[in-house]
């Protein structure tokens, strides 16, 4: 058995829930994570020659707390020491206040918040980080996504995204940030951070961005439940509905997007009695509540409209490409990004033809995102060949799946290459 195979498939569902009871303990955000990644390494340590405990959260959760407590004791010999030395030389100050430090741990799920990971999201994404900063960290900490991955999602450097996480958690430290759900004078301006942390973390479990699988289940599941948690917590937030009906409604297509050998099917040829009906139902009637609520539909919202009109079209023939067009004009207008501009290329290629959907990519050809994004190369590729220049998109392919960021992408996509080249 692979050790560290194992350790890592632990870290991925277990590191949130450490690091936020670490953080009810030591209340450091950034220590917290610390002391999981010690627990972590502790486990590749000895699990080899120990075996795997019946129990690895429990086992890891025990390790975090004794580096935890073990740090705490030597703060509190340390205050103490300089307690006596205050003492000692008479002076007027109290040295020996240890708040927090000589309180009993507490036991799981003993007098902790409704959702103590939803509250380690609320506190990545505080306002004293920038909007990158926020989603970066909750990525790395609630999904234990590595740097390499949050770069991908992000579609910028990975030294870019080491550096924003060791800057938030110095900056959570030093602001002194508490582990608690945020008051209802505070939650308006931090919900946005948490709704677009939560999807990212949906996509990166839609469509994983690194190793051999294009789908993360466990992701995709963890980002339903927090969104499902927050419509609990936050029923007339319109939003949040809106979050939740685009996340069911796309993940009701799970067993259709994979092949028996794990290849991607693309939405076109997708076996539809394979989608899941149950979510469907779930995704429509959440965003009935959202549009319920008399609100102006934000991109979320939007978003799950767009998924709609696929989730009730009974083939790809039958998509009303028209309305997927205007929802996702709508939606540039709410949320402008050059990912919303090719997904509208696409619903143009649909409804107006292919001279139109070349038009939208030409327009965000030279934005650098686009450059690095693979999606972007497989949607030009399929403009260019329905206008019969195979040459083209054969080489826009290739560059494409440089660029892909799973083995089953870059297969997919040499294929087609492949194909376009001998139709040259």
């Amino acid at each position: 058995m692979d050790i560290r195979r194992t350790v890592e498939a632990v870290w991925r569902r277990e590191s949130a829930h450490l690091v936020a009871a670490l953080t009810r303990l030591v209340h450091d955000v950034g220590l917290a994570e610390d002391l999981a990644q010690e627990a972590f390494a502790a486990a590749l340590r000895q699990w080899p020659d120990e075996g795997i405990p019946d129990n690895p959260a429990a086992w890891l959760m025990t390790v975090g707390r004794r580096r935890a407590v073990d740090l705490i004791r030597r703060e509190q010999a340390r205050s103490d020491r300089y307690a006596q030395m205050a003492t000692e030389a008479h002076i007027a100050m109290d040295a020996s206040d240890t708040t927090g430090l000589t309180a009993p741990l507490p036991e799981p799920g003993a007098d902790t918040p409704d959702d103590d990971t939803l509250a380690l999201v609320f506190i990545a994404c505080h306002p004293v980080l920038s909007r990158e900063s926020r989603a970066a960290l909750t990525l790395r900490m609630v999904a234990g996504l590595s740097t390499e991955e949050i770069a991908r999602a992000f579609l910028v450097p990975p030294a870019t995204i080491g550096q924003r996480i060791s800057r938030a958690k110095r900056t959570l430290a030093e602001a002194h940030v508490p582990f608690a759900l945020p008051s209802d004078a505070e939650l308006p301006a931090r919900l946005a951070a948490v709704l677009e942390v939560v999807y990212l973390l949906f996509t990166e479990g839609y469509a994983a961005t690194s190793g051999e699988s294009w789908v993360r289940r466990d992701l995709a599941e963890e980002a339903m439940r927090l969104g499902r948690r927050l419509t609990a917590w936050l029923p007339k937030e319109p939003e949040v509905h809106g979050l939740v009906a685009l996340m069911e409604l796309q993940a009701s297509r799970f067993a259709a997007r994979v092949g028996p050998d794990g290849e991607p099917i693309l939405l076109a040829d997708q076996d539809r009695s394979r989608w899941d009906r149950t979510l469907i139902a779930h995704g429509l009637a959440a965003l009935n509540r959202a549009t319920r609520l008399g609100r102006p539909l934000g991109p979320y919202t939007l978003q799950a409209a767009i998924a709609a009109v696929h989730a009730r079209a009974p083939s790809f023939a039958d998509t009303d490409w028209e309305a997927i067009a205007a929802l996702y004009e709508a939606l540039a207008q709410v949320a402008p990004s050059p990912v919303v501009e090719l997904n509208r290329a696409v619903a143009l290629l649909h409804a107006d033809g292919a001279a139109a959907a070349l038009e939208a990519l030409d327009a965000i050809a030279d934005d650098p995102r686009m450059r690095r994004y693979h999606l972007y190369g497989a949607v030009r590729a399929d403009v260019l060949t329905r206008l019969g220049r195979h040459a083209e998109a054969a080489q826009v392919l290739e560059q494409a799946a440089e660029l892909a960021p799973t083995e089953r992408e870059r297969t997919l996509l040499r294929q087609r290459a492949l194909a376009a080249a001998q139709r040259a």
